[in-house]
Protein backbone atom coordinates (compact mmCIF):
# COMPACT_ATOMS: atom_id res chain seq x y z
CA UNK A 1 0.00 0.00 0.00
CA UNK A 2 1.20 3.49 -0.83
CA UNK A 3 0.44 6.58 1.24
CA UNK A 4 0.62 10.18 0.03
CA UNK A 5 2.96 12.62 1.79
CA UNK A 6 4.18 16.17 1.40
CA UNK A 7 7.24 16.16 -0.85
CA UNK A 8 8.00 19.85 -1.30
CA UNK A 9 6.50 23.19 -0.38
CA UNK A 10 7.21 26.81 -1.26
CA UNK A 11 5.59 28.63 1.64
CA UNK A 12 4.06 32.14 1.54
CA UNK A 13 5.19 33.10 -1.95
CA UNK A 14 3.82 36.33 -3.37
CA UNK A 15 2.05 36.29 -6.74
CA UNK A 16 4.02 38.64 -9.00
CA UNK A 17 1.89 38.39 -12.13
CA UNK A 18 -1.24 36.82 -13.60
CA UNK A 19 -1.73 35.97 -17.29
CA UNK A 20 -5.28 34.97 -18.21
CA UNK A 21 -4.49 34.53 -21.92
CA UNK A 22 -2.05 31.67 -21.45
CA UNK A 23 -2.47 27.94 -21.94
CA UNK A 24 -2.14 27.34 -18.20
CA UNK A 25 0.32 26.60 -15.42
CA UNK A 26 2.31 28.36 -12.72
CA UNK A 27 5.55 30.09 -13.73
CA UNK A 28 8.11 29.86 -10.90
CA UNK A 29 11.60 31.37 -10.65
CA UNK A 30 13.96 28.54 -11.65
CA UNK A 31 16.09 29.09 -8.51
CA UNK A 32 13.03 28.39 -6.33
CA UNK A 33 12.15 25.31 -8.38
CA UNK A 34 15.66 23.93 -7.89
CA UNK A 35 15.76 24.67 -4.16
CA UNK A 36 12.36 23.03 -3.64
CA UNK A 37 13.18 20.11 -5.95
CA UNK A 38 10.15 20.76 -8.17
CA UNK A 39 10.63 19.78 -11.81
CA UNK A 40 9.29 21.53 -14.91
CA UNK A 41 5.83 20.20 -15.80
CA UNK A 42 5.44 18.57 -12.37
CA UNK A 43 1.93 18.77 -10.92
CA UNK A 44 1.59 21.33 -8.14
CA UNK A 45 -1.23 22.27 -5.80
CA UNK A 46 -1.60 25.99 -5.15
CA UNK A 47 -3.27 27.21 -1.97
CA UNK A 48 -4.09 30.92 -2.00
CA UNK A 49 -3.75 32.19 1.57
CA UNK A 50 -5.20 35.59 0.71
CA UNK A 51 -8.39 34.36 -1.02
CA UNK A 52 -8.88 30.83 0.24
CA UNK A 53 -8.89 29.45 -3.30
CA UNK A 54 -7.11 26.25 -4.32
CA UNK A 55 -6.20 24.82 -7.69
CA UNK A 56 -4.07 22.18 -9.36
CA UNK A 57 -1.74 22.96 -12.24
CA UNK A 58 1.86 22.30 -13.28
CA UNK A 59 5.11 24.18 -12.82
CA UNK A 60 6.96 25.91 -15.63
CA UNK A 61 10.39 27.47 -15.42
CA UNK A 62 10.67 31.20 -14.87
CA UNK A 63 13.74 33.39 -15.06
CA UNK A 64 16.31 32.73 -12.34
CA UNK A 65 16.70 35.29 -9.59
CA UNK A 66 13.54 37.23 -10.41
CA UNK A 67 11.27 35.84 -7.71
CA UNK A 68 8.72 35.24 -10.45
CA UNK A 69 5.49 33.57 -9.37
CA UNK A 70 2.98 33.97 -12.21
CA UNK A 71 -0.45 32.35 -12.22
CA UNK A 72 -1.42 31.56 -15.80
CA UNK A 73 -4.56 30.59 -17.69
CA UNK A 74 -7.94 30.02 -16.06
CA UNK A 75 -6.32 29.91 -12.62
CA UNK A 76 -5.54 33.62 -13.05
CA UNK A 77 -9.17 34.15 -11.99
CA UNK A 78 -8.22 32.66 -8.60
CA UNK A 79 -5.29 34.95 -7.75
CA UNK A 80 -4.16 38.55 -8.01
CA UNK A 81 -0.76 40.18 -7.87
CA UNK A 82 0.24 40.46 -4.22
CA UNK A 83 -1.69 37.40 -3.04
CA UNK A 84 0.18 35.02 -0.74
CA UNK A 85 0.24 31.40 -1.92
CA UNK A 86 1.61 28.04 -0.91
CA UNK A 87 2.88 25.76 -3.70
CA UNK A 88 2.89 22.07 -2.78
CA UNK A 89 3.85 18.74 -4.32
CA UNK A 90 3.15 15.30 -2.90
CA UNK A 91 4.67 11.87 -3.33
CA UNK A 92 3.44 8.33 -2.79
CA UNK A 93 5.56 6.27 -0.42
CA UNK A 94 5.65 2.61 0.47
CA UNK A 95 5.55 1.74 4.16
CA UNK A 96 9.31 1.13 4.28
CA UNK A 97 10.03 4.62 2.83
CA UNK A 98 7.94 6.65 5.25
CA UNK A 99 10.24 6.80 8.26
CA UNK A 100 13.19 8.22 6.32
CA UNK A 101 11.16 10.67 4.23
CA UNK A 102 11.92 14.39 4.76
CA UNK A 103 9.93 16.93 2.77
CA UNK A 104 11.54 20.12 1.49
CA UNK A 105 9.96 23.23 3.02
CA UNK A 106 11.16 26.44 1.41
CA UNK A 107 9.97 29.59 3.17
CA UNK A 108 10.31 32.79 1.14
CA UNK A 109 10.13 36.49 1.98
CA UNK A 110 7.85 39.09 0.38
CA UNK A 111 10.14 39.23 -2.69
CA UNK A 112 10.10 35.42 -3.04
CA UNK A 113 13.69 35.09 -1.85
CA UNK A 114 14.41 32.01 0.30
CA UNK A 115 14.70 32.64 4.03
CA UNK A 116 14.90 29.00 5.14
Amino acid sequence: MLRRFLRAKIHRATVTQTELDYVGSLTIDSDLLKRAGILPNEQVEVYNITRGTRFTTYAIVGEAGTGEMCVNGAAAHLAEVGDLIIVVTYCDLAEDEIESHEPVVLVVDDENKPVS
